[in-house]
């Protein structure tokens, strides 16, 4: 288990900027943990992310998740609460605090993963500014990573699939594909038997699927 662990091969599909924060951790350990550092990454398709300082659509991805069904007193005491919290934390203080912590959108921006990337995002996203998506792209093609990106136009947030299921598909399905063939020679310098492949691409495709439901 800790070979098939070690030579498999990994692909990463992040949503939101919950997702992106998450990513951002696992970017640094995979930079910086020996036991991690040596896997290999096949590439990352990031969906409606990442978003910088936007405290109006962190309110609004807040509304979203506490759903109709909360109490309207305590919606607007936790709205409230939250846009203070955000506002100082991530505009007022962050002048200073981004020496101790940066945010994960500077930190990504700052020592970007070197695999290949490709940004999904809508210009009528409420919660994640596109201009914020298409800085994040521009920087990384500046520090040559290999970035693709594609602007869906319409759709809400987090909602590309639900709007063009096929386009999205085609896309992803072909980025990874081309991801795949430029991890050809690593794949043969691997010491894979038949049944870690047959594992790996299995696996692939149900992440896949599961993906697109």
């Amino acid at each position: 288990m800790i070979t098939r662990w070690k030579t498999a091969l990994y692909f990463f599909h992040v949503f939101s900027n919950g997702g992106f924060m998450l990513y951002r951790y696992i970017v640094e350990l995979l930079h910086s943990h020996k036991q991690f550092c040596t896997l290999c990454i096949v590439g990352t398709v990031v969906d409606s992310a990442p978003g910088s300082g936007n405290v109006g659509g962190a309110l609004r991805a807040l509304t979203a998740t506490l759903g109709p069904k909360i109490n309207v007193m305590l919606r607007c005491v936790l709205l409230a609460l939250f846009a203070v919290t955000v506002f100082l934390l991530r505009v007022v203080l962050y002048p200073i605090t981004k020496y101790i912590h940066k945010n994960h959108y500077d930190a990504i921006r700052e020592r970007p993963p070197t695999w290949p990337q490709l940004y999904l995002y809508s210009r009528a996203d409420r919660v994640i500014r596109y201009s914020d998506v298409e800085l994040m792209v521009k920087t990384l093609k500046e520090k040559g990573v290999s970035v693709e990106s594609f602007d869906f136009k319409t759709p809400a947030h987090v909602s590309l699939f639900r709007d063009f299921p096929e386009e999205y598909s085609k896309r992803c399905l072909d980025f990874l594909t081309n991801c795949m063939k430029d991890s050809t020679a690593q794949i043969k310098k691997a010491t894979l038997d038949p049944a870690l492949k047959a594992h790996y691409f299995n696996v692939s495709q149900k992440s896949m699927a599961l993906m697109f439901l």
